[in-house]
């Protein structure tokens, strides 16, 4: 798995384009938050760095060394600064930290471990923060397969459905939950019109 990214992230272009995510730019536009934010899986940072401009306080993890590589110069580019760290989720210090957003933008882990992340992530979110989601639905699969350009796992239990959402963050207050068809024009890997579950949930006050 590592191999598979570093080899996408390795080109000089950047894979998904250096835009952010139509549905994260949207969200960040319309809530306006404030405080720390936490990007899993963020791969060339096209979405870490638009946070950074926001105002945010940005911390992003991946496996690969080359999408860190290139989120660290695409941030130099736009005179921004983010914290970028490389590994499992549990092996690195952000899970000793606190977040008020974090955002996981077709951030697919692998299913043996996508509910302890999902719920770990949750974890981090202070009282009264912010997830924000984007990722394939799993009816996004036969659409996939027949034109793969649409990008997305081939697996549909690395795919999402408004019930697996549910699952992972029962203590997130449903702000908006839906599976929506987008047409995609993110780089060479995101093109054409896919399925989405989108989600932002509010984190509950423990009383």
């Amino acid at each position: 798995m590592i191999e598979m990214w570093d080899k996408r992230y390795s080109s000089s272009s950047y894979a998904y384009g250096i835009n952010p995510n139509a549905f994260f730019k949207d969200t960040l536009n319309k809530y306006q938050f404030k405080g720390k934010i936490l990007l899993p899986a963020e791969g060339e940072g096209r979405n870490a760095v638009f946070a950074a401009k926001k105002g945010l306080d940005v911390t992003a993890f991946d496996i690969s060394i080359e999408g860190k590589n290139k989120a660290l110069k695409l941030a130099k580019k736009q005179n921004v600064e983010i914290k970028y760290d490389i590994g499992n989720l549990f092996d690195l210090d952000i899970v000793n930290q606190k977040y008020d957003v974090a955002a996981l933008i077709f951030a697919h882990f692998p299913p043996e471990i996508s509910t302890s992340y999902h719920r770990k992530i949750a974890d981090l979110i202070v009282d009264e923060g912010i997830i924000i989601l984007e990722g394939f639905s799993k009816n996004h699969l036969p659409l996939r397969n027949k034109n793969p350009r649409l990008g997305g796992p081939n697996k549909i239990e690395m795919l999402f459905s408004i019930e697996s959402i549910k699952n992972d963050f029962p203590e997130f207050e449903i702000i908006k939950l839906e599976e929506v068809a987008v047409e995609l024009n993110e780089g060479d890997y995101h093109n054409g019109l896919s399925k989405v579950i989108r989600f932002i949930g509010k984190k509950t006050k423990i009383k």
